[in-house]
């Protein structure tokens, strides 16, 4: 069911709680904390654009890091506002208390059309606990609750579940209503073929996503470490490479499902290995391609998918009407491991054809550092609330909010 939205609510004079994501990454400069990535807070810059031509008095909730219920500079709000102000070209109040008096007078001072952004839930340790008179508090602030942080609706929180129950009147802004159209609706009705793209480090991770998209994919490719998994459930060596031994059963399960139901199940066909590697350092020794169908030798570990996997892909990708892609190919934060993910990055740009949808994660910084983020249909905000949703699970953040009629 589609939920209510801010188009279906009257919200002239009314005050209007809208719980945003504004977790933004944050580097001290000559003392003081500047934004590094403002991405988050440009992509809610169209719900409150409408909330302002709709004369909503607006108050913003978000958190931001782990302060574990205690005051931080370093994880306060504060230049949230700032950089806010300067993209959406109107004032942004900033109430340094995020419920109780303070915050209440700020709220009630509030005239149409003006914007007022509270300080970080997460300084109250109330926020992760759901805690029903914290969000009672919040309730307290606002005549209408408006849920628009998709990254945060996998998290049964006070500002992204509780606060529901102490506001007559709900909805969802515009990014849930996108990030719910294309996770949701342009998956479940996927135009054919549908090709699926996952990595990342663990099948354990993503076996419950696997298992759902069997039920809509007509093509698999699996990336990333996951893959190394799926070849050891094969029968195949792989080196020194990182493996779940325990997660072998559920990757032989998964083949078989695909195999059933005539899905394309891919693993790449050759790997760029190296011998020693060091994440935290970002350093690999000089590395060297397997050729195709070769095993990863002993004493070797795989970080990337091949030339020739990369051929195969991208011509699955070319011919695909929809595509999901959900996960890294290889170490990509390291340059000599990051050549398949920018590849498969530029194939999925490059069919201009197909719906194609960055499922969140480091996904989303792929396309970005490849240069093609404008030229996919979608990215996701979420990480694990896109995971998620993807396996078919409820989110909090997204039930709390009633259908619409």
């Amino acid at each position: 069911m589609a939920k209510v939205t801010i188009r279906d609510l009257e919200l002239n004079g009314l005050r209007t709680l809208v719980r945003v994501d504004y977790n933004v990454p944050l580097d001290e400069k000559d003392g003081a904390y500047v934004i590094t990535d403002d991405t988050r807070i440009r992509e809610t810059l169209p719900t409150i654009k409408l909330l302002r031509e709709k004369g909503a008095r607006i108050i913003l909730c978000a958190h931001m890091g782990r302060p574990k219920g205690k005051k931080n500079v370093k994880e306060s709000l504060a230049p949230v506002a700032v950089r806010l102000a300067e993209l959406s070209g109107t004032p942004v109040q900033f109430s340094e208390e995020t419920v109780g008096p303070v915050a209440e007078a700020k709220a009630a001072a509030l005239k149409d059309g003006e914007i007022l952004l509270l300080e970080n839930t997460r300084f109250h340790a109330e926020e992760e606990k759901n805690d029903p008179v914290f969000a009672a508090q919040l309730g307290k602030l606002a005549d209408v609750y408006i849920n628009d942080a998709f990254g945060a609706a996998h998290r049964a929180h006070a500002s992204t579940e509780g606060v529901a129950k102490f506001v007559k009147e709900k909805g969802i802004g515009l990014l849930m209503e996108r990030e719910l159209k294309f996770l949701g609706d342009a998956v479940a009705h996927a135009q054919k073929p549908f090709v699926v793209i996952l990595g990342g480090a663990k099948v354990s991770d993503k076996i419950k996503v696997i298992d759902s998209l069997l039920d809509k994919a007509d093509t698999i490719l699996i990336g990333g470490a996951m893959a190394y998994t799926f070849a050891l459930a094969l029968g195949k060596k792989v080196g020194k490479s990182l493996v779940e031994p325990d997660q072998v059963g559920t990757a032989l399960a998964a083949l078989d499902k695909a195999k059933a139901k005539g899905v394309k199940f891919l693993l790449p066909v050759d790997n760029y290995i190296v011998e020693e590697f060091d994440f935290a350092k970002k350093t690999v020794s000089p590395g060297r391609y397997t050729n195709p169908g070769d095993q990863i030798p002993d004493g070797w570990e795989g970080v990337d998918i091949g030339p020739e996997t990369v051929k195969l892909w991208t011509a699955e990708i070319a011919t695909a009407k929809t595509v999901l892609w959900n996960g890294p190919a290889g170490v990509f934060e390291v340059k000599e491991c990051a050549k398949g993910t920018f590849a498969i990055a530029e194939a999925v740009a490059a069919n201009r054809e197909a719906v194609t949808i960055i499922g969140g994660g480091d996904s989303v910084k792929a396309v970005k550092r490849a240069g093609v983020a404008d030229k996919v249909s979608f990215i996701s905000t979420g990480g694990g609330a896109s995971l998620e949703f993807l396996e078919g699970a409820v989110l909090p953040g997204v039930a709390c909010i009633p259908d619409k009629a």
